[in-house]
């Protein structure tokens, strides 16, 4: 085998007169290399933004949720909380309350999300640091009000036409669970105002759902005592590993028979990383349809260097070659081609991903909150699947280009 590589190598680098031949060659080159260039720069920059988004994911969802597996409620009376608590790896609990509420606000109204959390919400999300506008009310160190106070998402804010000189309440309206609903909405409805302190801004979906109180609120519309919750976030310690955790919590919630299901961030958005995935998945094979197309290329390139280099088979064979030796020669230099295409594409790929995340060169413009350029991030996996995506269709193409030349 290192005669046929060692002529591939002299047709492919040691020509000594240019021709039409060898400049297609070189073209179908820089069209491999800019297919696998493409396919990882998107790939990157896809993963930047998928970073991103779940980073705002994050700063709202708590790591892990403790919810009933039958009913809308469970009782931390019938969990060991102070067990909980000190399972290892976990940072934090927090109890929450959740339901659906109708706000209005002067002559505005909207549905909403309500949740309802403790003083330990702060610990287990990183609500308090995306607020757009206002304060944070519900930590155990805040200046907290005789009255209720609310939070919401910005776009829920400024729909109802909030601002932060207003010092009109929000009055929240919840469908009573007991007793006659009457024929006025203050039959039908709990009602209390609660003042907004504050607007989030987050992420769309976020934004235009949640209002976020503090959990006795949500209690009293509700009629629940104290130890009724809707759910428990768990925060998780940075250093302990996610399904171990998980693991532990839900082994301690086995052992004391109780119904419970433990939900990472994965599965409190399922159908959002569900899409992202398949969105990943349409876009790798478009591309992959991009590199087969620029194989073409590669296999009309290899085509006429076997048609002009058919005085030399003939040579070879004179010399003892076999066939089969000659179609190597030229099977060899289209793997060549190929590699080196690959690796050139991946390496400018690769210097391209890192000058947007050094500098930032292509911005997303001057209105964009969260990010002022476009995000990305370098997987040691997508390099490994680009290679051998890039590899395995083009050495299938000049393979079969090869079998069925006449040398």
């Amino acid at each position: 085998m290192k005669l046929p590589l060692l002529i591939a190598s002299r047709y492919l680098f040691a020509r000594k007169q240019k021709s039409v031949v060898g400049v297609i060659s070189w073209i179908s080159l820089v069209g491999l290399a800019v297919s696998a260039m493409a396919l990882i720069i998107v790939l990157s920059v896809y993963n930047g933004i998928g970073q991103v988004t779940q980073q705002l994911f994050n700063s709202f969802d708590p790591p892990f949720i403790i919810q009933p597996a039958k009913g809308k409620t469970l009782s931390t009376a019938d969990i060991d909380m102070t067990a909980l608590r000190r399972t290892p790896g976990v940072a934090a609990v927090s109890c929450m309350a959740e339901e659906n509420a109708w706000l209005t606000y002067r002559q505005q109204q909207a549905i909403v999300t309500l949740r309802g959390v403790d003083a330990d919400y702060h610990l287990v999300t990183g609500l308090d640091t995306m607020l757009y506008e206002g304060r944070y009310p519900f930590s155990e160190d805040s200046e907290y009000s005789e009255f209720s106070e609310i939070i919401l998402g910005a776009d829920i804010y400024y729909g109802l036409g909030i601002t932060s000189h207003s010092n009109v309440p929000v009055m929240l309206h919840i469908p009573r669970r007991s007793g006659p609903l009457g024929v006025s909405p203050d039959d039908a409805f709990r009602i209390e105002p609660a003042f907004p302190t504050g607007n989030f801004l987050i992420q769309q979906d976020i934004d235009q759902r949640y209002a976020v109180t503090d959990i006795a609120t949500v209690r009293r519309l509700l009629d629940y005592d104290s130890t009724v919750c809707t759910a428990l976030a768990v925060a998780l310690d940075p250093k302990a590993s996610p399904k171990k955790v998980k693991k532990a919590i839900s082994s301690q919630l086995a052992a004391a028979n109780s119904q419970f299901t433990v939900k990472d961030r994965f599965e409190q958005q399922p159908l959002y990383y569900k899409i992202f995935r398949s969105e990943r998945l349409g876009i790798y094979i478009i591309l992959a349809l991009i590199v087969f197309i620029s194989t073409l290329s590669l296999t009309a390139s290899l085509s006429l260097l076997i048609i002009d280099k058919r005085r030399d088979a003939d040579i070879m064979r004179s010399l003892g070659m076999t066939g089969r030796d000659v179609r190597r020669v030229f099977f060899a230099e289209g793997v060549m081609i190929c590699a080196l295409a690959v690796v050139a594409g991946l390496a400018v790929g690769f210097v391209v991903c890192w000058l947007q995340q050094q500098f930032g060169i292509v911005r997303m413009g001057d209105g964009n909150f969260v990010v002022s350029a476009f995000p990305v991030a370098m997987r040691a996996m997508d390099f490994v699947a680009t290679f051998l995506m890039v590899t395995a269709i083009s050495t299938a193409a000049v393979a079969l280009t090869v079998r069925r030349a006449r040398v």
